[in-house]
């Protein structure tokens, strides 16, 4: 009776054992397939960084001027929105030692400034605790009562990668690239992929509009410009192709109607933040929601339509990217059951203008068929070359004084070959001073500046005294140091790979700026050299040429950054029109 239950015991330890085995290696294979496979899904918990950096749990306390209701956000931190002097930190650090903007009354809202920040000590509590409260920022500002949206269940976030976003077809086409694309993309891949967009991309309607037909118009009108040496105001070798801007440009004052959805309460909606690093989508929401020129009451008479929100107001609001896209999920369910318009192109005729770093992660589902125009312009994280435009950052000190300049030396007075300062945001500007700092008289690269009057006037002799000014990224792709480059004359060095510069859609970058390649950081300087002085010297003309192009003002003025951005918008929306 023993002999047999031994084999029984043993049949019975070795199943036992390979099952075991079975469901580990089953767990083990699909977990290391989610976490490394190309092109597939991943899906993280929401609490997780995705930079994998050192999180700050705090809490923000701020009032709203339409409900006079007292809300708090609570957050493991990610995003700073330190925004450091002009002189020594001018860039987005993309977040990850922030303190948080947290004191305000009832008729303002304080954000995180170097400037005008309000600090608060860190709090641990209920990351979620006061959730219901913070959705009702999404209050609807209408004639006779308030919508409010209210707050959903959090859900695992599933994040693709970026090569399956940009290796997929064209959600607003029917033809696509069939070859896997390859990173970094060069300035070169760039441009075959805004020519393709525009030979692929079209917006589908349920049904056609006479605005369509107006756009189709024009674009028949600009396709067929007619040559022109010389257009007033215009410098052509810094534009692909200045016969079509010039046409494109004046048709867009002409013709473009833009209706902006009154829906949504402040400080979220309606309510421009005209300082600080993100301000460039202050600016525009001003100027836009202020324009005679453009702006339609009747959505019926308009070609676009703007969403009026503040990815920089509406981080401080809720701190966390999931409930963030959540709540714009919810906003656009508001205007699609309340207008027409959205389902009629699914969004396409929409468009945003965002600066924030989190900015395209937010918005690439709940607004993805949208127009976005973005500071954080990756191309390997979903931008869409043709369809999406890049917002220049441009740092405003002084809303009274946005077009704060340095005065440039001529070519012949800048002894500096390089220059570069700054925090060491990111990866890469701590290779950039491994090599080069203090490695030859003619390269000043430097980390963070002194902060004092002597620092920041040091700063500014060294810009202008360069000619070629090191425009690093930091966390992200983009830095502000590229339109302050511009200002002070000295040829931009974009050391970015994947950014798309801004006004990509019609200014030549090759004719006023130099891109290097990050892994080309070592062979900076022999680089530099190798430009011929004649080559220079158009580059620093086109420099000078191109910054009316990058200038705000308080009354827009034909040809500014106000109308340039504006033009990026119109012109990818006229590449998605083709005729039935």
């Amino acid at each position: 009776m023993k002999l047999c239950h031994v084999p029984i015991r043993r049949f019975l330890i070795v199943g036992v054992f390979l099952a075991v085995i079975v469901v580990f290696q089953c767990g083990w294979t699909t977990y290391y397939s989610l976490l490394h496979a190309d092109g597939s899904s991943v899906a993280f918990p929401v609490e997780l960084s995705i930079s994998g950096t050192s999180e700050k749990e705090g809490v923000g306390v701020f009032r709203s001027t339409t409900n006079n209701v007292t809300f708090a956000s609570h957050s493991k931190e990610h995003a700073s929105e330190k925004e450091a002097d002009l002189v020594n930190d001018l860039e987005f650090d993309g977040g990850r030692n922030s303190k948080k903007g947290h004191i305000l009354n009832n008729k303002s809202l304080k954000v995180e400034n170097h400037e005008d920040a309000v600090y608060g000590s860190p709090q641990k509590r209920p990351k979620y605790a006061d959730l219901s409260t913070s959705d009702m920022l999404l209050a609807v500002e209408k004639p006779s009562n308030v919508s409010r949206i209210q707050s959903v269940e959090m859900e695992p976030q599933v994040l693709k990668s970026p090569l399956s976003m940009l290796n997929n077809k064209l959600k607003m086409g029917t033809s696509s690239t069939k070859s896997r694309l390859v990173w970094p993309a060069s300035l070169t891949h760039m441009n075959s992929l805004l020519l393709q967009s525009s030979n692929s991309a079209y917006m589908r309607v349920r049904w056609s509009s006479r605005r369509d037909r107006e756009l189709l118009s024009a674009k028949l009108e600009i396709e067929n410009a007619r040559v022109i040496p010389n257009s007033s105001g215009l410098y052509a070798p810094i534009f692909r192709d200045v016969s079509k801007f010039s046409r494109s440009y004046e048709l867009m004052e002409r013709k473009l109607k833009v209706f902006i959805y009154r829906e949504g309460a402040k400080p979220i909606f309606h309510q421009p933040k005209m300082r600080g690093i993100y301000a460039s989508e202050g600016w525009f929401m001003k100027l836009m929601e202020g324009s005679k020129k453009f702006i339609v009451r009747d959505p019926q008479k308009a070609h676009l339509f703007y969403l009026p929100f503040s990815s920089q107001m509406l981080r401080v609001a809720l701190s966390d990217r999931k409930l963030m896209e959540q709540y714009l999920e919810k906003y656009v369910e508001l205007i699609a059951g309340r207008y027409r318009f959205w389902n009629r192109t699914g969004g396409a005729d929409h468009f945003l203008v965002a600066c924030h770093d989190w900015a395209y992660h937010i918005t690439r589902q709940p607004m993805k068929d949208c127009i976005r125009s973005l500071c954080n312009s990756n191309v390997a994280k979903g931008f869409q070359i043709g369809k999406d435009t890049t917002l220049p950052v441009t740092y405003i000190h002084s809303m009274m004084d946005p077009l704060r300049r340095f005065a440039g030396k001529p070519p012949s007075e800048r002894s500096i070959l390089a220059f570069f300062a700054g925090s060491m945001h990111g990866y890469l500007r701590s290779i950039l001073l491994k090599h080069w700092e203090n490695k030859e008289p003619d390269m000043k690269i430097f980390g963070p500046m002194s902060r004092d009057l002597e620092g920041k006037k040091m700063y500014m002799e060294y810009m202008n005294s360069s000619k070629y000014c090191i425009c690093a990224r930091g966390y992200e792709v983009h830095t502000p140091r590229i339109i302050e480059a511009i200002f002070s004359e000295c040829v931009p060095v974009i050391i970015s790979d994947n950014y798309v510069p801004p006004l990509f859609e019609v200014l030549k970058w090759e004719a006023f700026s130099v891109f290097v390649r990050e892994r080309d950081i070592p062979s900076l300087r022999t680089i530099l050299l190798s430009i011929p002085q004649e080559k220079y010297l158009a580059l620093h003309l086109g420099v000078k040429k191109v910054q009316q192009h990058f200038l705000w003002h308080k009354v827009p003025v034909k040809y500014d950054l106000f109308h340039m951005i504006l033009h990026a918008i119109w012109n990818n929306r006229l590449s998605q029109i083709r005729p039935r």
